[in-house]
C-alpha cells in the first residue's frame, strides 16, 4: 500500500477529465466552475485545469491521447498534489493500457472521482499499490452547504491521516444538478445490515458495472482479504444489478472476499418496467445468492449516485460491523 501525501494549505489541485469532459455537462456553467474552484481557494488551495477538460467529441469526451496527456502532466508536475476528476462518464477504461504506471508510482498523488472513474482508481491501485479515492467529482463542489456532508468527509480522507469513523448522512436525495433550486431532501433511515458479522480488510470497488469491466484483465486489483464497496446508478434495475453482482461472485477469487458494502441506490430508474432497486429487492437479491451467505453485508451506505456521499480509499483499510447498528471505520487512507 502506497498512501499519497495529504493535502495542505498552498497545495495545487488539477482538474482532469479521464472520462467525459466539462462540455458534456451543459448545465455545468462557467459560473458553477468558478464556484467549485472558489470552494478550494477559500481553503488555501490553488486550482488549475487540465489542458483538454473543455474539449469534446461525439462521445462526450476527448481522445485517449489527450486524456492520457492531461493525467501524465498532472502526475509529472511537482506543484500538483491532487487530481480531481471533473465527472464520470463511459470510457475511462480506454486509458488503462496507455498509462505510465512507473511515472504514477514514482509521483504518488491523490486521485479522486467516482462512477466511471472506478476503472481508473482500481487500475492504478492494482498496477502501483497507490491508494486512490472514490469521492466527489469536481463539479459537485459547486453546490454549497447542500453537500456539506460530502465536503467534510472528503477533507477527512485527503487532508488528515487519522482513522475515520463514518456516520450515515441524516438526509439524502437522488442525483440533482441545479444548485439554484431548493433540494427536497428525504430522511435517511441509515445503513442496513443485510447479513450480520464483523470484517476487516482492503477496500476494493466503486461502481459495480464499471468494476466488472476489469474482470480478467491485469487492471483488476487483488481481492485477498478485501471488503468490496459496490453501487450502481439509475440506469440499472434489480435484474441487471443481480446479474452484475452474480458475475462478481462467480470470479475464482471471490472466496477471498471478507465483506461487502453496498451504496445507496437511486429511487428512480430509467427502465420503469422493472423499477429501481429498493430495500425489499436488495434483500432478496442478496438472499438468493449462495456465494454471499457467509459475508457480512451493509447496504444503503452513503456513496454512489445519490447525494450526499462519503469518500473512501481504494486500497485503504476498513473495519465494518453489520449488526443491530451498522458501523464502518476507515483505518488507513
Amino acid at each position: 500500500m502506497l498512501i499519497p501525501p495529504k493535502l495542505k494549505t498552498g497545495d495545487e489541485i488539477r482538474i482532469i477529465a479521464p472520462s467525459c469532459t466539462m462540455p458534456s455537462m451543459p448545465w455545468f456553467t462557467d459560473a458553477m466552475m468558478e464556484t467549485a474552484k472558489k470552494f478550494f481557494t477559500d481553503r488555501g488551495l490553488t486550482v488549475t485545469e487540465g489542458k483538454h477538460i473543455r474539449d469534446i467529441d461525439a462521445s462526450g469526451s476527448t481522445s485517449i491521447e489527450h486524456r492520457v496527456d492531461d493525467l501524465h502532466a498532472a502526475f509529472s508536475d511537482p506543484k500538483v498534489r491532487a487530481l480531481i476528476c471533473i465527472r464520470g462518464g463511459w470510457n475511462c477504461n480506454q486509458l488503462l493500457p496507455f498509462l505510465d504506471y512507473d511515472l504514477i508510482k514514482s509521483h504518488p498523488k491523490i486521485l479522486c472521482g467516482f462512477s466511471d472513474i472506478t476503472a481508473l482508481g482500481n487500475a492504478i491501485f492494482a498496477k502501483t499499490g497507490l491508494v486512490t479515492y472514490s469521492g466527489p467529482n469536481f463539479h459537485q463542489f459547486a453546490y454549497g452547504e447542500q453537500l456539506a456532508y460530502n465536503y467534510e468527509n472528503f477533507f477527512k480522507a485527503v487532508m488528515k491521516a487519522e482513522p475515520i469513523e463514518l456516520q450515515p448522512a441524516t438526509e439524502w436525495i437522488d442525483a440533482y444538478y441545479d444548485p439554484q433550486k431548493p433540494w427536497e431532501m428525504q430522511k435517511n433511515e441509515g445503513w442496513w445490515s443485510i447479513h450480520e458479522g464483523d470484517a476487516e480488510g482492503t477496500i476494493i470497488g466503486g461502481n459495480l458495472c464499471t468494476l466488472n469491466l476489469l474482470q480478467g484483465t491485469e487492471y483488476m486489483p487483488s481481492v485477498n482479504n478485501a471488503i468490496l464497496f459496490i453501487e450502481d446508478d439509475h440506469e440499472t434495475h434489480p435484474r441487471t444489478f443481480d446479474r452484475d453482482l452474480t458475475s462478481l461472485t462467480q470470479q475464482p477469487w471471490f472466496a477471498n472476499v471478507r465483506g461487502m458494502v453496498i451504496g445507496r441506490c437511486q429511487s428512480t430508474a430509467v427502465n420503469q418496467e422493472f423499477g429501481p432497486i429498493n430495500k425489499e429487492t436488495l434483500y432478496a437479491i442478496c438472499a438468493r445468492n449462495p456465494m454471499l451467505k457467509h459475508l457480512p453485508i451493509i447496504a444503503n451506505a452513503d456513496f454512489g449516485h445519490t447525494h450526499p456521499i462519503f469518500t473512501f480509499p481504494i486500497g485503504g483499510t476498513v473495519r465494518m460491523k453489520a449488526g443491530k447498528v451498522a458501523g464502518m471505520r476507515i483505518l488507513e487512507h
